[in-house]
């Protein structure tokens, strides 16, 4: 019987913390930037919306659509792995943005009202730390 109540305990818990990640992700704004002389790419991620643009002189964030729940829910795990006190320590992997070899990029993760910024890293290769989570928001700009 206590064995029965420890799981039937866990499992509202969880769930509680899985709430909790998915309305913190609610009220965070991610921003993900990328330009080069060639190249200017910004996505703006807030509220299941992506506002994408594509020109350095456009007013705003450029066009916006919902994402889709399942992308959403994929959004919300990996996020929930982020530690994003330690966004500004991670380095990429590759050093091409130096030589013109690729875009200079950037992630901005606005959550509980403070910034959290990433060093600068090349566009498409982010920091190991971070890479799965920052494909997964290039990858939601592919899909329009």
């Amino acid at each position: 019987m206590k064995v029965f109540i420890m799981i039937l305990v866990s499992v509202f818990i969880g769930k509680g913390c899985t709430k909790q990640v998915k309305n913190d992700i609610q009220n965070t704004k991610i921003v993900y930037s990328a330009n080069s002389r060639g190249l200017y790419l910004k996505i703006v991620i807030q509220n299941q919306e992506l506002s994408v643009s594509n020109n350095r002189r456009e007013a705003g964030n450029g066009t916006t659509t919902k994402i889709s729940d399942a992308d959403w829910k994929e959004l919300v795990a990996m996020f929930s792995k982020i530690n994003i006190e330690k966004l500004n320590s991670y380095e990429g992997p590759t050093q091409k943005r130096f030589y013109d070899g690729a875009a200079m990029a950037n992630m901005v993760i606005t959550y509980k009202e403070k910034d959290y910024e990433t060093t600068t890293f090349d566009h498409g290769a982010p920091p190991i730390e971070i890479a799965e989570f920052v494909n997964k928001v290039a990858s939601l700009v592919k899909q329009e």
